[in-house]
């Protein structure tokens, strides 16, 4: 039974009443903070469904708040509905994982009770965001959401690194949240008003709206993680606690990807679309989806390896956008329908596995108190539970049948190989590229996720603290066990979730994507039955059937007689862990073929023998973000000489910039 609609103005107000719960540090207070967290998923996650699933209708609401003559405006349908079941699931997983792992975490700690009341601010703004219907709530709820999670990153401020990574982010979040306020102001500027009804009817010219356009790719996408503006990411999301970088990793960018979405597709409208925002958007998210993977290849800090692939996936995502602009502009919207859905799928299938392998990793950290990779190896014996949901995550972040990354890249390629129905010689040249970047996309990711899984659970420990690791609390398993299940869940039954997209395709491109479903729940038909389908149910089956005839077969082995011994050795001594092959020399095959793209620093060194070091830097932050650094502080140190301590250079000053602002004004 769906969720009465009237109890939807109980979404923001779980959160105000976690941020005072949250204050304190006490056990019993704490176990209260997570059982409203997970109240409070329940309640987005139903009220969601229930808007995807036609349940519930859309709502609009206005609050006579704010300033005078600007109402906060709110309002619930299939698009925010989307977005807030994405966040609801999350926080199912989050709020069960929560006691277990704040319980190390708190103590000593000299202002516990911010992690909890912050916490709370982050999922209000986030949740006000995908329900906000005006640019002013809109920007109220985005500056909480970037201010609340700047502390969460910066929680363990003693570390100077921690410091860094929060002002880089801080910066980065205010630079996008400027670009978002002039994009709105564009619209607002034509539409005479600040409301999305308004902004909707506003008549934009075509150079305005590109304008506009450009300018809400700069700012959500700073925010998401597209090439070049991705820089903050890697280095904020892993200081922040994991719950919290599950939350941001897998939540917040989808936050970015909405605003993007709703202004792109929604406020923009359909017909405003032009072939150049596609072309724009294809070439963005292929290069991100890339150099995402292969700066992840690279990394042995767990964390930010996992940070590395939130950027690849946004790319993924940002191409599926890029698709369906591409169809709609040129006059094919069941085609941009798919991609549109491709995207969307992708933004919840990311949302889950990446949510579950931070949690993981926080898993991993707890355990052994280690996040470099070199230093694990082996926890497979010690634990098992995470092991096994490690694995489903690094299956579904690969792409691999029948886990639910699968079906929403299947759903991406479909859509870029319909490139026959165009009529451009460009856009036909340029879309089998895109493909064949996200083909090689996929099985770079593939390739890191056997290097991490490899590395940290198989093998032998390489450190005294991964041979002495223990199991994690049975909450902290709970939640990646949801995580993992829903992984699987919405790999196997991917129809029911792409006819729910419809509702969301329909009003925007004119598509409810009637043909997907055509052929019932074991077939997935993005097109039509004759171009492609998929069957999740049935390659369910073969697997299994494939996993009974190998026991069978082992099995007949075994009754046979085969002797298992241990293998001959020409001598040598039993295998030690510093035997093992590294993350380091598995990466170093994808390292010579794309050295051109790092900063590379390698060399050997004496520390108690000889040792071989490897450092790659993102080469983007020398030669974009380095020179604006420097021509910043330049500039600051010739403004610097204005304060001369004279009184009469001030009043000449001042004189100067009165008779510029009068001669402005003239004009």
């Amino acid at each position: 039974m769906a969720v009465p609609v009237s109890l939807w103005p109980a979404l923001p107000a779980l959160p105000l009443v976690m941020a005072v719960t949250g204050l304190s540090a006490r056990r019993p207070a704490v176990l209260l903070f997570f059982a409203l967290m997970l109240l409070d998923g329940l309640l987005a996650a139903a009220l969601g469904l229930g808007l995807l699933t036609g349940q519930l209708p859309t709502v609009s609401h206005s609050l006579v708040t704010g300033l005078p003559g600007l109402a906060w405006h709110l309002r619930l349908d299939p698009l925010s509905g989307w977005f807030l079941l994405l966040i609801g699931l999350v926080q199912v997983a989050v709020a069960p994982y929560g006691p277990g792992y704040v319980r190390e975490l708190l103590p000593g700690h000299r202002t516990p009770g911010a992690l909890g009341f912050f916490t709370a601010l982050f999922l209000l703004g986030m949740q006000l965001v995908v329900v906000a219907d005006d640019a002013f709530l809109f920007m109220i709820a985005w500056e909480l959401m970037s201010l609340s999670s700047y502390v969460l990153v910066v929680f363990h401020h003693q570390r100077s690194e921690n410091r860094r990574a929060g002002f880089l982010y801080l910066l980065m979040a205010h630079v996008g949240a400027l670009a978002i306020l002039l994009a709105f102001g564009v619209l607002a500027t034509h539409g005479h008003g600040f409301a999305f009804d308004t902004l909707r009817s506003a008549d934009v010219p075509p150079l305005w709206s590109t304008v506009a356009f450009v300018l809400a790719l700069v700012g959500f996408g700073m925010k998401a993680g597209v090439l070049p503006l991705h820089v903050w990411l890697p280095e904020a999301h892993p200081v922040a606690p994991s719950h919290v970088s599950a939350l941001m990793s897998g939540v917040m960018l989808k936050v970015a990807v909405y605003g993007f979405v709703r202004f792109t597709f929604d406020l923009c409208g359909a017909p405003a679309l032009q072939t150049g925002w596609g072309v724009a958007l294809l070439t963005v998210g292929s290069l991100t989806a890339l150099y995402g993977v292969l700066f992840a290849l690279m990394q042995h800090d767990i964390k930010r390896l996992l940070a590395y692939h939130s950027v690849e996936n946004i790319g993924i995502i940002f191409l599926g956008l890029g698709l369906a602009v591409i169809f709609r502009a040129t006059g094919h919207p069941g085609v941009a329908a798919v991609a549109l859905a491709a995207a969307l799928y992708h933004t919840l299938n990311h949302a889950l596995f990446k949510s579950l392998l931070f949690l993981g990793a926080g898993a991993v950290m707890h355990s052994t108190h280690e996040r470099d990779i070199e230093r694990m190896g082996g926890l497979l014996r010690r634990m098992p539970w995470t092991g096994t949901f490690f694995l489903v995550g690094c299956l579904s972040i690969s792409a691999l049948p029948p886990f639910n990354g699968f079906v929403s890249e299947w759903l991406t390629f479909q859509a870029a190989l319909q490139t026959w129905v165009l009529d451009s010689g460009l856009l036909r040249s340029l879309l089998p590229i895109a493909a064949a970047m996200l083909a090689l996309t996929g099985a770079l990711a593939a390739a890191c996720f056997v290097k991490v899984y490899g590395v940290v659970f198989l093998g032998q420990g390489r450190s005294r603290h991964a041979r002495h690791a223990r199991r994690v609390p049975r909450g902290m398993r709970a939640g990646q066990a949801w995580l993992a299940l829903l992984c699987v869940l919405f790999g196997i039954l991917p129809v029911p979730i792409v006819r729910a997209l419809g509702t969301i395709t329909g009003p925007i491109l004119g598509d409810d994507l009637h043909a997907a479903s055509v052929q019932g729940l074991l077939w997935l038909t993005p097109i039509s039955p004759k171009t492609a389908s998929y069957g999740p149910p049935l390659v369910v089956l073969a697997l299994g059937l494939t996993w009974w005839l190998t026991a069978r077969l082992l099995r007949r082995g075994r009754a046979r007689g085969v002797v298992s011994c241990e293998p001959w050795d020409c001598g040598f001594s039993r295998p030690t862990p510093r035997m093992q092959y590294t993350a380091t020399s598995f990466a170093q095959p994808i390292l010579r073929v794309f050295r051109v793209l790092f900063d590379v620093e390698e060399g050997l060194e004496e520390r108690g023998g000889i040792h071989y070091h490897l450092h790659v830097r993102d080469r983007l932050w020398r030669l974009l973000y380095e020179p604006i650094g420097r021509g910043v502080l330049g500039a600051a140190r010739q403004v610097a000489r204005l304060q001369s301590g004279r009184l009469r250079a001030y009043l000449a000053g001042s004189f100067a910039t009165l008779l510029m602002l009068l001669w402005v004004i003239g004009l």
